[in-house]
């Protein structure tokens, strides 16, 4: 089987650009920081372990979810950023979050991991200079620059948070 060329800017690069809004790298970190400071603990509390429909993850393990895959992704920075050579193996994010432990912490230990997860990132990140930050990193079927990966990881917090607003807060009647 011949390895098919990767494409430049996937599809869901438009997505995580529509989600940042434009923002410069670090005001979408700085964001992405008050979205997590503003979470409210104690609806997340109230509504504690239910689903908003059958075979849906909690809102623990989508939070478990939001800080693997954030270290995922940075792991994938930290490759192609000290080009070490190798592409990063795909991953299951459904078969991490049936192996996760997530439903057993309390909702304040995964926010508080969530918060020490994204001030690294954003360390890390921040020490990238510009030639760093326009490495194009080649992933599976796609190539994008290094700056993505860490619009994706704001990207995917505002999106999982706004499926949190839109489908889990309403469960706390």
């Amino acid at each position: 089987m011949e390895k098919s060329e990767p494409k430049q800017n996937p599809a869901f690069l438009d997505y995580v650009y529509q989600l940042n809004e434009g923002r410069t790298l670090d005001e979408a970190f700085q964001l992405s920081v008050h979205q997590i400071n503003s979470i409210d603990i104690a609806q997340l509390k109230r509504i504690g372990l239910k689903t908003y429909a059958d075979n849906k993850w909690s809102i623990h393990k989508i939070i478990q979810h939001l800080i693997d895959w954030e270290r995922i992704w940075c792991y994938r920075a930290i490759i192609f950023a000290r080009n070490e050579g190798s592409t990063p193996d795909a991953n299951d994010q459904e078969v991490m979050a049936s192996h996760s432990n997530a439903d057993e912490l309390t909702i304040d230990q995964l926010i508080n991991e969530l918060k020490v997860v994204r001030q690294s990132s954003k360390m890390m990140f921040d020490s990238f200079n510009q030639e760093i930050l326009d490495t194009t990193c080649e992933f599976f079927e796609y190539e994008m620059p290094l700056s993505a990966i860490a619009y994706t990881i704001t990207a995917h917090q505002i999106h999982h948070l706004n499926v949190i607003n839109e489908r889990y807060l309403p469960l706390d009647k």
